[in-house]
């Protein structure tokens, strides 16, 4: 009897343990592609909630993150810790690391590039929102984002 309770008790600690490493969540790495140059640095933000993208001076963010442009041309950020569900990726090309999306002299298109998850293009009819750009996270993964200019 006792040796049945003891198989129980580390049973239950083990199984203890395997679930607490789910606890931690899991990590989204976002490779920012296609750079014109590599002035200044990339703001990464994680979106969670509807309506939360566009988000132009940054505020509706879950997380962010800051990198440098790599040698290959490619800019790289992981998020961890992330608890299973929708979010959405946007990213700025900061060239002069003012940490806001610079416009063109009286025109509303940006001056910097940005990307969105699931976007490839940006346009008047194909304006970002978070229901376009979400995807589901469920386990470890990467996204690679395509950076527009204009």
């Amino acid at each position: 009897m006792i040796k049945k309770t003891a198989l129980l008790l580390i049973a239950f600690v083990m199984l203890s343990f395997s679930e607490s490493n789910t606890d931690e969540g899991y990590s989204l790495t976002i490779k920012a592609e296609g750079f014109r140059n590599a002035k200044g640095e990339i703001l990464f933000a994680l979106y969670n909630k509807d309506n939360s993208i566009p988000d132009e001076k940054y505020k509706k963010y879950f997380k962010k993150g800051i990198s440098k442009i790599n040698r290959n041309g490619t800019a790289t950020f992981t998020f961890t810790n992330l608890p299973e569900g929708n979010y959405a990726v946007n990213i700025l090309h900061d060239e002069n690391k003012n940490g806001k999306i610079d416009r063109k002299f009286l025109l509303p298109m940006p001056s910097e590039g940005i990307g969105f998850s699931n976007y490839k293009s940006i346009g008047m009819s194909n304006r970002p929102n978070f229901s376009k750009a979400s995807f589901l996270v469920k386990s470890n993964m990467e996204k690679v984002i395509k950076v527009i200019y204009f």
